[in-house]
């Protein structure tokens, strides 16, 4: 069963996406920032990890792109998951190496959806 790392500072959003991934079968770990996420990672890998961008320590693009320059990491897919929706946003969050950019407030099926499909990649 494949696990997905969840960095999300906003607990409700967190709890949400947690609920979500968990329904449709994955395994789910949680990071409230930056810095715990990539502290978690050293320690166990997940397979995929959705990325809030806008978090306290270091934020999500930071995130990306430490995960991306480590050839620990590198592969891991990346989902960002942002209240950022601009065309922009979304641009800069590719550049850093997302492999998908997801604005909130998105649709259930649309982050699932996305996930499921990284992860199969």
């Amino acid at each position: 069963m494949s696990t997905v790392l969840v960095v999300e500072d906003s607990v409700t959003q967190r709890e949400m996406i947690t609920d979500l991934l968990k329904g449709s079968g994955l395994t789910v770990t949680v990071a409230s920032d930056g810095v715990e996420a990539l502290e978690q990672i050293q320690g166990q890998r997940p397979d995929l990890v959705v990325l809030d961008i806008v978090m306290p320590r270091m934020n999500g693009y930071e995130v990306c792109r430490r995960l991306k320059a480590d050839p620990k990491t590198q592969s891991v897919p990346v989902v960002m998951c942002s209240s950022k929706g601009e065309e922009f946003d979304r641009y800069w969050g590719m550049k850093q190496g997302a492999d998908a950019y997801i604005a909130k407030p998105f649709q259930p099926t649309e982050l699932v959806g996305t996930v499921k499909q990284l992860l199969r990649g």
